[in-house]
């Protein structure tokens, strides 16, 4: 028995490896500027990076947790749909795909939906995450948004999009291409109910998604630095074969050149969303103590008594 081979070298490997998971656990490197940024500063700068400001993609989960009075929140209900309509294939079959990114990520598809309060406001909200195929619209998606929309219509209230998306999802083929008018008939029973909907576009929102309800909304709201148009600035120069301006497709350039409202840090997203609802809704703002906002009634009661 070789002790080194059998003994020293197993036990190095192990240690070697349990620091490699750690290590990566607890350190992320930021996409912008490449500084490794250690975990809890990055969970208590809501996935900003503290360097360069910018702003790492983030899931339905840490957008609810950020967005719900105190992260509390119910899931509505996904629709069933067609899993591999036209049964696609390219290097690996398509319902495996799926498979593969559900068991990733936890989602049953790109966009989750949940009703809540924010800052005291009945909502629904939808996050469409990048982390689940690009964010893609299909099927699943579609009917998710729209069945959402009908939840927010038949319960009074204002709806907020969280959207992340490469686009159309290609394996799907023309029913994915369906849902940029069958989302777009969502939108317009909102405006027909009266009921806000705002749209936070993220980095990236491309393709179909862009073209159709990511840019409908009452107010648009853009993450700093994030990449919305319909082309990618790569295409569009090789098809115009002309070089394009400065930041280009980003969030500033579009605010620039009228597109959107408004620019909004992501710790400012929830306080900024509780604003202009309010104004839409023509409510009054909340009265606020100690940073919180409170129900009604409540900073009266949160009084000391007066002594005797």
């Amino acid at each position: 028995m070789n002790w080194i081979t059998n003994f020293v070298r197993p036990r190095i490997k192990g240690l070697m490896g349990s620091k490699s998971i750690t290590s990566d656990t607890l350190w992320k490197k930021c996409s912008g500027c490449g500084e490794m940024v250690f975990h809890r500063d990055l969970i208590a700068a809501h996935n900003v990076c503290p360097r360069c400001q910018h702003h790492m993609r983030i899931g339905a989960k840490d957008r609810f947790t950020h967005l719900f009075d105190d992260g509390a929140h119910e899931k509505l209900p996904s629709p069933d749909v067609p899993q591999d309509p036209l049964r696609f294939r390219d290097d690996k079959r398509y319902a495996d795909r799926l498979k593969e990114y559900r068991t990733k990520t936890g989602l049953n598809d790109a966009l989750v939906a949940a009703r809540g309060m924010l800052d005291g406001l009945p909502v629904v909200i939808a996050v469409q995450s990048f982390e689940f195929m690009g964010g893609s619209l299909g099927l699943a998606a579609g009917a998710g948004l729209v069945a959402a929309m009908r939840t927010a219509v038949a319960e009074k209230r204002p709806f907020i999009l969280v959207v992340s998306s490469g686009g159309a999802r290609m394996q799907e083929g023309i029913f994915s291409l369906m849902q940029m008018p069958r989302t777009t008939v969502g939108v317009d029973m909102l405006n027909e109910a009266g009921l806000p909907y705002i749209v936070v576009l993220t980095d990236p929102t491309t393709g179909g998604v862009s073209a159709s309800y990511a840019m409908l909304g009452d107010v648009q709201i853009a993450e700093p630095g994030a990449l919305i148009g319909f082309s990618g600035p790569r295409v569009i120069e090789q098809t115009i074969r002309e070089r394009l301006p400065e930041g280009f497709q980003r969030a500033e350039y579009l605010l620039a050149h009228g597109m959107l409202d408004m620019i909004v840090h992501r710790r400012e997203l929830k306080d900024t969303l509780s604003r202009v609802l309010r104004l839409l809704l023509k409510q009054p703002a909340p009265q606020r103590g100690n940073g919180y906002a409170k129900p009604n009634g409540a900073a009266e009661a949160a009084q000391p008594a007066p002594r005797a």
